[in-house]
């Protein structure tokens, strides 16, 4: 059933020429002002890559510090012993410890956004897999989630510093800031999740990398990125 569109949506559609590329700055302008929403939305950014998921070489994922972070507070947990526990601790991590934790997510608490783990503590987080793994919350070494320099992945994340991952279509969803940011300010952090992921473009990825690009509000049209454009921006 084809959901129904309000006036102002509808209005606001007239702004956006279907199928243009848009230069990055046009496209963060346009972006801000197609939003229909009453709150503070969401900007999203929507890559569609030229690569493969179901082959290892070819799953891109990582993570970049945004400059002017997302906007959004978020919760972390980390699992850490000793002093890298107190370090965590003095870092501002929400929540600190080691079986205890785990025994609480194995029984259905999940009141945490991000999920921090010293190399020495995986052995155990690892039993969380199935629970943390489809809920894009499992640590990993390549997202920088695992790690003995703890306080600095905390303040990290706490700053601005987001993940990002292929979905198993080839495309990659993340969030770059808020619709009251400035211009700028997004440009900005569009131009450091652009840089990030081309970066990691895997050697075996043949064609086109960046096959499309578009930036959404949380509600609102969608705004077509030229991809070649955004690829030169980081």
């Amino acid at each position: 059933m084809t959901q129904a569109r309000g006036k102002k949506y509808k209005a606001v559609l007239k702004t956006v020429e279907p199928g243009k590329h848009h230069s990055p700055v046009e496209a963060v302008k346009l972006v801000k002002s197609s939003s229909t929403s009453k709150f503070d939305g969401t900007v999203e950014a929507h890559l569609r890559l030229g690569v493969d998921p179901k082959h290892a070489d070819q799953m891109v994922r990582g993570s970049v510090v945004l400059p002017h972070g997302t906007g959004k507070k978020r919760r972390v947990l980390v699992f850490a012993a000793g002093e890298k526990a107190r370090e965590a601790q003095e870092a501002g991590a929400d929540h600190v410890g080691g079986e205890d934790l785990a025994k609480r997510i194995q029984e259905g608490w999940l009141d945490f956004d991000v999920t921090l783990a010293t190399p020495d503590m995986m052995g155990m987080v690892g039993r969380l897999g199935k629970i943390l793994g489809p809920r894009g919350m499992m640590p990993n070494p390549k997202a920088g989630t695992v790690t003995f320099d703890i306080a600095r992945a905390v303040k990290d994340i706490q700053g601005g510093r987001i993940e990002y991952r292929v979905d198993k279509t080839g495309i990659i969803h993340t969030s770059i800031g808020k619709v009251s940011y400035t211009d700028d300010q997004l440009r900005e952090n569009f131009a450091a999740l652009m840089d990030a992921v081309v970066r990691a473009k895997p050697a075996s990825a043949k064609g086109h990398y960046l096959r499309s690009v578009y930036l959404s509000p949380t509600m609102g049209p969608s705004v077509q990125v030229d991809p070649v454009a955004a690829g030169k921006i980081g």
